[in-house]
């Protein structure tokens, strides 16, 4: 029975430790669906929805409906005395109505304010196009963030990697080592070297052990799903250089200035700042409104003598209201809109001429890590053509025991520097288009 059950669970355990495999693609499409972050700003985008369509119902006609009950007390009606007209009786003229109902329906339409509420609305629209903007904004963010922890997993899991590989290159040379110390072609000092040296390197796969835990659980972290999730990754680097369609400088420059959200971002909020002075300096016209109201009282003032009963009546006319004097208040509303729009407008030259230099520096990036892989392959070609013959000699006794661990070291080095350029490249190129605002997935060699 116990075989039985133990057999049932060993799939069971096998299967939920089957670790996820994630493109990078993959990994973008999860921290942007569940993005804490994202939700907030998407929250931030349906609130400013909101406040617009409120500012444009302002400039339709508004209905009111209102209605209320009162009890007065009682007065002396009035009443033509007895005897007056030779009536033998008092003659009630308008009786006392004690229970009084009232009801009113009120449509008010905005006729002039002086260019206000359109204004209002106009600032509100493009508030809330700047809320899109900054959605987007985080968005891109958040797909940076999400990459750079992708290929520091990747890099870390290749460091882990290339640790192992010397683990095991280092027991070979061990072993290697002792059969030429039977063979006498080597010293108890040779294999001394070569045990300290494979210590060395158990301590490194240790730490790469550790760095790979960190990045991933970093990883799991900002996609949004638990930190203790093991992945697989599925997408690699490349080592060519791939920047959107082959543009120069001015050109990703232009680009930049035309497509990046937070400068569209800030460009609404400039036409936001321009509407709100107009808005402001509307106070200084007179406003002017449209009113009806429809009355459905019992008793009705309107109705003479008192009549207890529900009588309907209207009226429809044209209100004015004007400003003469608020000690200052509106020329201060207005000097308060017009330094945002400045503060604005200075912040947008401010942001341009940091796109200039960013972008210059994610190009020169892009084309320093290029030549870093160049460099590195290279290298690594090289260390392992200086690993194999100097195994060949060591095994031949032509070769130190100090000879074949600088090569073992610089072999290790080598293939570390090309992955660390390959991942440096990735990261480059990712940055650099966030920093243009290229939303393209398309990606061809750079013009050198």
């Amino acid at each position: 029975m116990k075989l039985i059950v133990a057999l049932i669970l060993v799939p069971v355990t096998f299967f939920g430790q089957i670790p996820q495999r994630l493109s990078l693609e993959d990994a973008i499409k999860l921290g942007q669906e569940r993005s804490k972050m994202l939700s907030i700003s998407r929250t931030k985008v349906e609130t400013a929805s909101a406040r617009s369509s409120e500012s444009n119902a302002n400039l339709l006609p508004s209905i009111t409906v209102a209605g209320g009950y009162s009890r007065l007390s009682d007065v002396t009606p009035f009443e033509i005395p007895a005897g007056l007209l030779g009536n033998p009786q008092p003659l009630v003229i308008s009786p006392v109505v004690l229970d009084n109902y009232s009801s009113r329906i009120t449509v008010q339409q905005p006729i002039f304010t002086g260019f206000k509420l359109r204004s209002n609305a106009r600032a509100a629209e493009y508030i809330a196009k700047a809320s899109e903007s900054d959605y987007k904004n985080d968005k891109a963010d958040l797909t940076l963030n999400v990459t750079s922890a992708y290929w520091s997993l990747y890099q870390n899991l290749e460091t882990k990697k290339l640790s192992d590989e010397n683990v095991n290159r280092l027991q070979t040379y061990h072993n290697d080592t002792k059969n030429l110390m039977n063979a006498g072609m080597a010293t108890r000092n040779d294999l001394l070297k070569i045990e300290v040296q494979l210590s060395n390197a158990k301590l490194m796969q240790i730490d790469a052990l550790n760095d790979v835990d960190v990045a991933m659980m970093n990883l799991n972290n900002i996609i949004g799903q638990p930190i203790e999730t093991q992945i697989e990754l599925t997408s690699a680097p490349n080592d060519t250089t791939r920047i959107f369609g082959g543009r120069l400088y001015p050109e990703l420059l232009e680009q930049a200035f035309n497509s990046r959200p937070d400068v569209q971002s800030l460009q609404s909020r400039i036409e936001a700042s321009k509407a709100t002075v107009t808005a402001a300096q509307g106070n200084y016209f007179p406003q002017i409104f449209l009113t009806g109201n429809y009355y459905y009282n019992r008793p009705n003032s309107r109705y003479f003598p008192t009549i207890d009963e529900f009588k309907s009546t209207w009226d429809i006319g044209v209100q004015v209201q004007f400003d003469v004097w608020n000690w200052g208040a509106t020329s201060s509303e207005v000097d308060q809109a017009k330094a945002t729009l400045s503060q604005n407008e200075i912040l947008y030259d401010q942001m341009k001429d940091n796109i200039s230099l960013e972008i210059k520096r994610n190009v020169l990036a892009v084309q320093r890590a290029r030549e870093k892989i160049d460099v590195a392959k290279l290298g690594v070609d090289q260390a392992e053509e200086n690993v194999r013959t100097t195994g060949d000699k060591y095994k031949s006794g032509l070769a130190t025991s100090t000879e074949l661990l600088d090569a073992d070291v610089a072999l290790l080095q080598a293939k570390t520097n090309y992955t660390g350029a390959l991942v440096e490249q990735e990261l480059a190129q990712a940055t650099l288009k966030k920093s243009i605002g290229d939303s393209l997935s398309e990606e061809t060699d750079l013009r050198r």
